[in-house]
């Protein structure tokens, strides 16, 4: 989803790759909440850390914990940000209902969206506009 929200926001500003320390498979879930925001999850599909181990990055983000714990190290970041959220599928195990289930997703897509929508600012971009 943040990979998503950031192409789709500050596509201009950022180029953004995105990976796993334990990849599976797209959640179809995610597919929908995103989908529900006109946001296409056609070309995303879940990748292992590891195939960026070459590439030199200005900016590291982690967006679970397990990831801030487990994220192999990259020569030469500039900044390391971690802001960590729940992670849909453990919440939607109490889950009475798909519509229940569909709810946390919709949560987190939303926290995740405002994390996004300020990251440029809090990445010292204050002046850098979306073109």
């Amino acid at each position: 989803m943040a990979e998503a929200w950031t192409r789709h926001l500050w596509r201009n500003l950022f180029e953004v790759f995105s990976a796993g320390v334990a990849p599976n498979r797209m959640d179809p879930r995610t597919v929908r909440v995103m989908e529900e925001e006109g946001i296409s999850m056609e070309g995303h599909h879940p990748k292992h850390v590891d195939i960026f181990k070459e590439i030199t990055f200005d900016y590291v983000i982690t967006v679970c914990d397990q990831a801030r714990e487990t994220c192999p190290y990259f020569p030469g970041v500039h900044k390391i940000l971690h802001r960590g959220f729940e992670d849909p599928p453990v919440l939607v195990k109490g889950a009475g209902s798909e519509e229940e289930a569909l709810g946390h997703y919709r949560k987190v897509r939303d926290e995740i969206k405002d994390f996004i929508l300020i990251l440029p600012r809090t990445l010292g971009f204050e002046d850098k506009k979306n073109d």
